[in-house]
């Protein structure tokens, strides 16, 4: 079975505090893009006394347990199951860049063992699986516009109005999504408005997106990695107002609804040595 793993990006992402359990308050507007992993799921004969989780990533190959063996082991615990499997992950999606590749990864493969197996899972089951892999994992079992609240289980999801290409620019260096998070508690509250940024949206009103949106984790970000600053200025120079840090970074985003323009930009940041991708939301 292969199975597309989407990427997403943080339109808006807002930290209210942190909670008795450690983890963070916080409402993110996500926007899942065209940018994928290919995840190859398949069942093993019954002689085989393990499973197997391999990908084309040297960077992700060195992870003890990535989130894809973590959801395996999870799903084995929930639903008692023998079968083992042989999972490859054809990377597309920048490591350490705050697009949920690892979630989303992680998410195929509940769903490719539900269905390999036929488990015929309830939704809120799968739901609590991927709850336990992580926080994000379970946006990326119906990836869609949405706002996410909690740690990111709450999904409420909405339409957008307007076709957007989404420029990805991401520097040589990743960020640590622990790391991050614990460097924000402190740094001080940007002015994020998530209402306003769903409205936006929702009417494609990009004024009301520019003026709503932002991310909390950028400053604590910018510190361990100045580039994020660096990158997100220049875009903005460059005529990109929808333009800010996706997830605990590094990647930076853009907006848009110019091809034409996309595409020269797309050229510019080729040439300072950035991974760069153009990419189309999935609205």
């Amino acid at each position: 079975m292969l199975l597309k793993s989407y990427a997403k990006i943080n339109v808006s992402l807002k930290v209210n505090g942190r909670k008795e359990d450690g983890y963070h308050d916080i409402e993110l507007v996500n926007l899942p893009i065209d940018l994928r992993d290919v995840i190859e799921i398949d069942l093993l004969p019954s002689n085989f006394i393990d499973s197997y989780v391999t990908t084309d990533n040297p960077d992700l190959a060195s992870v003890p347990e990535n989130l894809c063996q973590r959801a395996l082991n999870l799903m084995r615990e929930k639903f008692k199951f023998k079968a083992n499997f042989d999972i490859f992950i054809h990377k597309e999606i920048p490591f350490a860049a705050g697009l949920g590749g690892g979630s989303s990864n992680a998410a195929a493969v509940i769903l490719g063992i539900n269905s390999l197996l036929n488990l015929k899972a309830k939704k809120e089951d799968l739901h609590e699986v991927a709850t336990a892999v992580g926080a994000d994992v379970p946006y990326f079992l119906c990836p869609k516009p949405a706002i996410l609240r909690g740690i990111g289980e709450k999904i409420e999801t909405f339409k957008v109005k307007k076709k957007y290409e989404c420029l990805i620019i991401k520097p040589e260096q990743g960020l640590s999504t622990h790391e991050v998070y614990e460097a924000c508690d402190e740094t001080e509250r940007l002015p994020i408005d998530t209402a306003g940024v769903v409205a936006g949206l929702e009417k494609g009103d990009d004024k009301l997106i520019e003026a709503s949106m932002g991310n909390d984790l950028f400053p604590a970000a910018e510190k361990m990695c100045p580039e994020v600053g660096k990158i997100l200025r220049e875009l903005k120079a460059d005529g990109y107002p929808l333009s800010a840090m996706t997830g605990s970074g590094s990647t930076v985003f853009a907006l848009s609804s110019n091809p034409k323009k996309d595409h020269e930009i797309l050229k510019k940041y080729l040439s300072k040595g950035y991974t760069v991708r153009l990419c189309k939301v999935l609205a």
